[in-house]
């Protein structure tokens, strides 16, 4: 009886969840098409204008431009130096590993305020706050160890027996690389890519504390807009969050329709079974 009353429950938290995330996500795009809405269940008309008008006055397509960038810059920097390091924590053990790792990851573990307000000054300091140098770096620091926490099982997985067999063949560590590494690593750097992609587009505190007048990301100009001074529109705002989530989503639907995570994880077992 207490386990179904255990069940139940459980059922009934997530059944409201989804339906509290269903009601904000319906009122927000049911606003954003909205001409006007003033106590009624719907509104009495509907127009696309607002999304011409957010993507006018709030300048979108240079934001999204930006925002893509960032993105972009930070994959394949977090990728060149996740890869590598995931590599040598995967190879090599020493007695201060399990510190070192601690250590690495504490950026996905403690609030991105509480280190992003003293790091936000040292990059001011070097005269790279405000720009989009500057997020690209403020956003790494997160990001890397994202990287190589993703990466580590998957070489974890190799053995190390292929690498020994490509020597003894007499084959380079660029060989070994391009031909043994990459090939089944490559599940790997595809999901390792695609979380730290959605990661750096969602990715707020740290946009927000580093980002200037033209290095806004979508999330940081969605937040400016909302609290900006005068007078917004608040269906321009909600058609300007709809844009967001659908950035969002469509940069995952794409990328997904080329890596599929836990097919990746479990077809690379199987490989090394």
């Amino acid at each position: 009886m207490r386990g179904r009353m255990w069940k139940l429950a459980i059922y009934l938290f997530l059944l409201g969840f989804i339906l509290n995330l269903l009601g904000i996500v319906t009122h927000v795009v049911v606003s954003s098409f909205a001409k006007r809405w003033f106590g009624k269940p719907l509104p009495p008309a509907f127009t696309t204008d607002w999304f011409t008008y957010a993507w006018r006055e709030f300048e979108l397509s240079h934001v999204l431009f930006i925002t893509l960038f960032i993105a972009l810059a930070v994959v394949f920097i977090a990728l060149a130096i996740g890869f590598p390091a995931a590599y040598v924590l995967a190879r090599r053990n020493f007695n201060a590993k399990p510190v070192l790792l601690l250590l690495y990851f504490l950026p996905l573990l403690i609030p991105q305020m509480t280190y992003g307000i003293p790091l936000a000054t040292t990059l001011y300091g070097f005269g790279v706050g405000g720009t989009v140098i500057g997020v690209i770096l403020a956003v790494l620091v997160p990001m890397v160890p994202l990287a190589v926490f993703i990466l580590l099982p998957f070489f974890e997985q190799i053995s190390l027996n292929l690498e020994w067999s490509a020597q003894m063949l007499g084959a380079s560590r660029l060989q070994i690389f391009r031909r043994i590494l990459l090939p089944l690593m490559l599940p790997g750097i595809l999901t390792a890519g695609l979380l730290v992609l959605v990661n750096t587009i969602s990715n707020f505190e740290l946009a927000f504390l580093l980002a200037g007048g033209g290095s806004q990301t979508l999330v940081v100009a969605l937040y400016y807009n909302v609290f900006a001074g005068g007078v917004r529109p608040v269906y321009s705002i909600d058609a300007m969050a709809v844009i967001y989530m659908c950035t969002v989503m469509a940069v995952l639907l794409v990328a997904l329709r080329f890596v599929r995570p836990t097919q990746m994880v479990f077809r690379l077992d199987g490989r090394r079974n």
